[in-house]
């Protein structure tokens, strides 16, 4: 016997992967509904070899279905993960409404597998932000081993992280650069994004940083170690999907960056491809489609005493977002669901 698995914001970039991905990795399904709003309602969306019509979120009945995973952003979220995590139906969500919530677990499968036993006081697990859940993923196995003081991460973002209208904005703004005519104006970012870099990712707060750098540290204190301190600077980049990041990390104690590098190639969720030589990392148009975490570019930092630099790369849809929501699940199954 399989789930009963709801996939919300089915129309989506983010919940037509997920439904991608509980194909691809063959999720025990034995009933699937794709939910969106009434302006998407019979929409088609595939899942594996099938095609399913959405059906109306705001009518769904969750009474009797064992997963529901939510793409929908906060403001929705907050009327209907309730009412769906009320109903017995566990609620996995992807945006940032719940992450920060002492009475509901952050997971990184691959990073705190053990804090999804918390679910049960709310019926709800909070999905990070998909900048942290790569950089986790590629932190966990070396704090294990030397304990991690202090990082310092530069992002390098795709816009496939803002959504559709910002794929089609950097798309259209392209080629407006070589026709005349038909140059487009900033609308969903505040300044030009085609051939151009914008330090600038959600909303500003007092202190300077923007609430993206923000998440980075809140959710890295979360999910791995709240003694770590971190600093982010984030910033939106020309590329359609595949998060970048450059990753500075003081230890507090010494570690080898060969050591380094197996450790790395023997975590989960982690593919190391460093050579050096000219072509000897990945870069995000490599990453698209992929489950891995990849890591490139590892090297000693002299300038501190016990430092790594390196460079990590990752399919934001998947391992930022989707792919995470469904190792969720998985979890969630073979540890407390048990069914399938």
């Amino acid at each position: 016997m399989g789930y009963k698995v709801a996939v919300v914001g089915a129309t989506g970039n983010v919940g037509r992967e997920m439904l991608n991905i509980l194909a691809e990795r063959q999720f025990p399904v034995d009933e699937i509904a794709a939910l969106a709003s009434r302006n998407s309602l019979g929409t088609e969306v595939s899942f594996g070899e099938r095609t399913l019509k959405t059906k109306d979120l705001d009518t769904f009945d969750f009474k009797g279905w064992d997963i529901a995973l939510f793409a929908i952003g906060s403001e929705a979220t907050t009327t209907y993960a309730p009412r769906a995590a009320a109903a017995g139906c566990v609620v996995i969500d992807n945006s940032s409404l719940y992450r920060y919530d002492p009475l509901v677990p952050l997971i990184v499968p691959e990073v705190n597998a053990d804090a999804i036993a918390g679910y049960t006081k709310k019926n709800i697990i909070a999905n990070p932000n998909c900048s942290t859940a790569q950089m986790v993923v590629a932190l966990k196995p070396l704090h294990d081993r030397a304990r991690i003081k202090r990082v310092v991460v530069s992002t390098y973002q795709s816009v496939s992280g803002t959504g559709k209208d910002a794929i089609d904005e950097l798309w259209n703004q392209t080629k407006g650069m070589y026709v005349p005519g038909q140059e487009v104006a900033p609308s969903v970012y505040p300044k030009q994004i085609a051939f151009n870099v914008i330090p600038h990712i959600d909303v500003f707060l007092d202190d300077g940083s923007t609430k993206e750098e923000w998440k980075m540290v809140a959710e890295t204190k979360k999910i791995l170690d709240p003694t770590i301190k971190l600093t982010a600077t984030c910033v939106r980049v020309p590329v359609f999907v595949g998060h970048s990041e450059a990753i500075n990390i003081e230890f507090e104690e010494f570690l080898d960056e060969d050591e380094a590098r197996d450790i790395l190639r023997e975590a989960p969720g982690i593919m190391v491809v460093d050579k050096r030589e000219a072509g000897g990392y990945i870069t995000p148009v490599e990453c698209v489609g992929d489950y891995a975490t990849y890591i490139s570019r590892i090297r000693q930092d002299s300038t501190i005493e016990n430092g790594i630099n390196l460079w990590c790369v990752s399919d934001n849809l998947r391992k930022g977002a989707a792919l995470n929501a469904v190792q969720i699940a998985e979890l969630l199954g073979s540890r407390h669901l048990k069914k399938g």
